[in-house]
């Protein structure tokens, strides 16, 4: 039986992921842009800077909001193991 979070964790937990993926977000974003010249070199018949800029960065948002999905339907489901309990 696994145990339940309380609602003030649980909502600590959710806002800590929340900023862990706009901050992940950020850095995708601008921080790999900033130095996309030092990037300059062919990756599939392509700039890397480019592909990096184009395909990438999509790549990563991709896997941040099927990552925060997956780790909250998780924390939803050990909410709602626990008997008589609704989720927080």
């Amino acid at each position: 039986m696994s145990t339940s979070l309380s609602p003030e964790r649980y909502w600590r937990l959710n806002r800590w992921l929340i900023a862990a993926g706009l901050l992940l977000g950020f850095v995708v974003t601008f921080g790999l842009g900033w130095f996309a010249r030092e990037l300059d070199f062919i990756f599939l018949g392509w700039g890397f800077n480019f592909w990096l800029a184009a395909q990438g960065a999509l790549l990563v948002y991709l896997l941040i909001v099927t990552g925060y999905a997956w780790i909250m339907n998780r924390l939803d489901d050990r909410q709602l193991d626990v008997p008589g309990r609704p989720p927080a």
